[in-house]
């Protein structure tokens, strides 16, 4: 009887110590469940924050000419990126895509509006017309380009800006009225945001402008980005409406 006893309370012993055992490594399972989905909870609310910063974050393209391209000025210093920190300096979120190619016309424009569109902007300035003026292009030719663009552009649901530019005087009455006037009919037709010259305040006055007296310097961009804010601001509120 002592040897049945003895065997079962080894026995007896041996299941506590089993128990315990199981019990710890059960703490240790809670303890490394908790961890993990704390970790998970976080990683995924990284995740969920990266996803909503970038979805708040506007990204606008300036599809132009020498006038956005920056010409003549040192890197980092012409009108897209102006605007962007005039835009941010403002508490917009937006990242300004520069699209500028010098000498480019509106048919240029159309040519490359494709892949300008690679980064996916979802609102576009438009700056161009001002090498068709000076080369003496048809005015017509210029119009049916910028409808081209902008209809392709709303086609993709992308807001729209159109910078209107204006023909020197010297290019005769009818150039002049068929010119200046394509840009507000374009505007008005396709209810979309429109800024009249893109060179206001700027064009003719020597301390803001390139000694070419035809590309604004440094000066000149930043009054330029001044002066289209407001229209940019109304721009930008259609993304947000």
């Amino acid at each position: 009887m002592a040897g049945t006893s003895d065997r079962a309370t080894i026995r007896f012993a041996d299941m506590v110590s089993f128990v315990k055992a199981i019990n710890a490594m059960t703490a240790k399972l809670r303890r490394w469940i908790a961890v993990a989905t704390t970790v998970a909870g976080v990683t995924l609310a990284g995740v969920v924050l990266a996803a909503a910063a970038q979805a708040a974050e506007a990204r606008l393209m300036v599809l132009g000419d020498s006038l956005v391209a920056g010409y003549g000025l040192p890197p980092g210093q012409g009108f897209p990126e102006q605007l962007e920190r005039d835009l941010r300096a403002a508490g917009r979120d937006v990242t300004v895509l520069n699209a500028g190619v010098s000498g480019d016309t509106t048919a240029g424009g159309v040519a490359r509006l494709d892949w300008s569109l690679a980064d996916n902007p979802q609102a576009v300035i438009i700056v161009l017309g001002g090498n068709d003026m000076l080369r003496g292009l048809p005015p017509e030719a210029a119009g049916v380009n910028l409808e081209t663009i902008i209809t392709r552009l709303l086609a993709r649901d992308i807001e729209v800006l159109l910078a209107g530019m204006m023909a020197p005087r010297n290019m005769g009455p009818a150039y002049v009225e068929a010119f200046d006037g394509l840009y507000p009919a374009l505007a008005a037709r396709h209810d979309i945001e429109f800024y009249p010259f893109f060179l206001d305040g700027v064009a003719l006055d020597p301390a803001l402008n390139l000694d070419d007296g035809l590309h604004p310097n440094e000066a000149g961009i930043a009054e330029i980005s001044r002066r289209i804010m407001p229209s940019v601001d109304r721009l930008l509120a259609r993304l947000d409406g």
